[in-house]
């Protein structure tokens, strides 16, 4: 497969065709060969990255980084001090100057609508690092890890149990692209987004595939072959977290739910994990966990998000 996707923003995995999503598949399963094997793969010689942090990170600031480097680039790091956007300036502004330094921007921040703009205003490629609605990196990595553990994806039916955040959004964006079945089980007024769902459902008829959101973790979690769970507050949300857990509580990923399961069901998990609240440490622990070799597959699709992009 052959898809050009050179100069190309990441904003949004429903943006992606089935296509360039399998593009990003393909080279990450490469990509990750040439990494075990100690094979240099670094088609970014002499680009620079620059990576905008409006949210602290561990996973997506030592991916990213290391990811540039390993592509024979460099990364800028760009805190939350160290550009004028805190003094006023405006995204559009940014984006125009930073795309006369830059070969590309990855963006970790609150407002999706600054990507949207940055992507819109800028002539290089921007990447979604996180936003409040959206998580693209981490999702298509969950599809590269549910591949390279099940052997393939369209088919499958991937359960996501929890509020229904930007990572739920992502997933459903991403499994219903793929011809995965997916589920999310929520509590009530913690569904997805409305939109989210109607385009996930759109992705979904091309294929036959279901999309269904409930507010019964039992009824999303049966028969599944992939189960995801995800903090139930959020980074900003750290003043609801005591309700929220009240709220969440029948929504544990545990024994007894995962009993609902497919026998042989894999288990994923964004981190961080709060274990014995969104999942107890016999799941997340457990032998039907791969989250560490999820983690670790970050590094792998990102670095072929940049190399197809940049």
């Amino acid at each position: 497969m052959s898809v050009s996707m050179k100069g190309k923003s990441l904003v949004s995995v429903h943006d992606l065709t089935i296509e360039e999503v399998w593009q990003i598949l393909e080279l990450t399963r490469a990509v990750k060969e040439k990494n075990l094997v100690g094979e240099p793969y670094r088609p970014l010689e002499g680009k620079t990255l620059g990576m905008i942090f409006a949210k602290p990170s561990t996973r997506t600031r030592v991916s990213f980084e290391v990811g540039i480097y390993q592509l024979g680039g460099v990364g800028l790091y760009l805190g939350p001090k160290d550009l004028q956007l805190n003094r006023g300036e405006t995204i559009s502004d940014t984006a125009r100057v930073l795309s006369r330094y830059l070969d590309g921007i990855m963006i970790r921040t609150f407002s999706h609508q600054d990507v949207v703009d940055l992507a819109r205003f800028g002539s290089i490629p921007v990447i979604n690092g996180l936003t409040d609605l959206l998580h693209p990196c981490q999702a298509l990595t969950d599809l590269y890890t549910i591949l390279e553990k099940r052997g393939k994806l369209e088919g499958l039916k991937l359960t996501y149990v929890g509020d229904g955040n930007n990572m739920a959004h992502s997933l459903m964006h991403a499994a219903s692209k793929i011809g995965m079945h997916v589920a999310v089980g929520a509590p009530k007024g913690y569904e997805p987004a409305k939109e989210i769902v109607e385009n996930s459902k759109k992705n979904a008829a091309f294929w036959g595939t279901d999309v269904v959101v409930t507010n019964d973790p039992v009824e999303a979690v049966r028969d599944a072959d992939v189960i995801y769970g995800d903090v139930w507050a959020s980074m900003g949300q750290e003043a609801e977290a005591d309700e929220r857990k009240k709220l969440f509580e029948p929504f544990q990923i545990n024994a007894e739910l995962v009993k609902r399961a497919k026998d042989d069901y894999t288990f994923l998990h964004c981190l961080p994990a709060h274990r014995g609240e969104e999942v107890t440490a016999e799941i997340i622990d457990g032998p039907h966990s791969v989250v560490f070799d999820e983690a670790e597959n970050r590094l792998h699709t990102q670095k072929a998000i940049m190399a197809l992009l940049m």
